[in-house]
């Protein structure tokens, strides 16, 4: 029963069906087009090896191992958090349904809560405004204050900052946002695969902080059994953009 019931979580993945499509119809064009079929199966192969979860891990933990997280009795001599966006879903259905998304990165959000009640003393600034092409007019900021309020925080503790859209304009939002207070103590909070681009981004503005990572996608190692097409696509993804985000900050610095 248990082989079975992972083999029908793989036939249940619609990548897996649109793969034998893809197969079926490269036995209908074997007898045409020769060079193209060359690409078509190499294209198929490909595909087929993407979804080893494996491999975008073992290029996530690089990332995600650089900075560790600071040890509790440390952070009582930092005066607050800078959280990120990057962890809340379309506005929409906030708008119509009045609970605050949260996506994969929700720990982005949760963690910071816990820091606060923890440290009485500490503030929170949240840095997001709208990263999408097509504006809803609700910035992550908003959705971050209905968030904290549903929480319970004390909202005098913290302060949005609604106009960043990269973390380039995160860093240099909140440096102006602080003035001379961003040269105290902070912590830092964003994804752990994230944290080394921002680390640069806040460092360059002469920001004090330190890398508080969450929402760690990996282990210590990948079994080359875990296999998804749907969850190793979007881990790629996310490697890609983290390591070329890296190559292009560091160039256009």
């Amino acid at each position: 029963m248990f082989i079975f019931s992972k083999l029908l979580s793989a036939i249940t993945q619609p990548m897996f069906w649109l793969a034998l499509w893809w197969g079926l119809a490269l036995l209908v064009l074997m007898r045409w087009r020769r060079p193209a079929l060359v690409m078509l199966w190499g294209g198929l192969m490909v595909l087929g090896l993407l979804g080893f979860q494996a491999i975008p891990d073992a290029l996530l933990r690089p990332l995600e191992n650089r900075y560790p997280t600071p040890t509790p009795d440390s952070l009582d001599r930092h005066v607050g958090v800078i959280v990120l966006g990057g962890a809340v879903g379309h506005p929409d259905s906030y708008e119509a349904h009045g609970q605050v998304p949260l996506g994969d990165s929700a720990e982005r959000m949760t963690a910071p809560v816990g820091l606060l009640r923890q440290h009485p003393k500490l503030q929170l600034v949240f840095s997001g405004g709208e990263g999408r092409l097509l504006t809803t007019g609700v910035t992550e900021a908003a959705l971050a204050r209905a968030f904290y309020l549903e929480q319970g925080v004390d909202m005098s503790r913290v302060q949005l900052e609604g106009g960043s859209r990269t973390t380039r304009e995160n860093a240099r939002q909140v440096a102006k946002l602080l003035g001379n207070r961003c040269q105290e103590p902070w912590l830092l909070v964003t994804s752990a695969w994230h944290m080394p681009r921002a680390m640069s981004e806040f460092e360059a503005v002469g920001c004090n902080v330190t890398p508080y990572p969450v929402d760690f996608r990996t282990g210590d190692s990948t079994s080359w059994s875990e296999y998804s097409l749907a969850q190793s696509l979007l881990r790629w993804q996310t490697v890609l953009h983290e390591w070329l985000g890296l190559a292009m900050y560091g160039l256009t610095r």
